[in-house]
């Protein structure tokens, strides 16, 4: 009998001052509003350099590195998809989201 190998999924996780977030609304040029899980919620852009290819929608889970000077304020370096975002369930990095609907 042969056990069906599920692929290694590798998972970004934060790093330093970056916070994982939920992307609650889109507010046009670029900027969204984001509930991060420290508690706060942030407006957040996406950089030049990742425009073309970062498409973002309500409810997806983001990776945050919130502004130093303005820490209300950050840019959006990361969007996880489906599997990364089981993954860092199993690892815990989600637990504080309860009201996180099936994804």
């Amino acid at each position: 009998m042969v056990e069906e190998q599920q692929p290694e999924v590798r998972v970004r996780i934060p790093r330093g001052k970056e916070v994982l977030g939920i992307l609650e609304q889109r507010l046009g040029a670029s900027r969204t509003r984001i509930r991060c899980l420290d508690g706060k919620t942030r407006i957040c852009r996406i950089p030049g350099r990742l425009k073309r290819y970062l498409w973002v929608k309500e409810g997806d889970i983001v990776l945050i590195e919130p502004w130093e000077d303005t820490p209300d304020k950050g840019d959006i370096i990361f969007k996880y998809n489906r599997n990364q975002v089981e993954v860092l369930k199993k690892k815990g990095f989600l637990k504080e989201v309860e009201e996180f609907q099936e994804f």
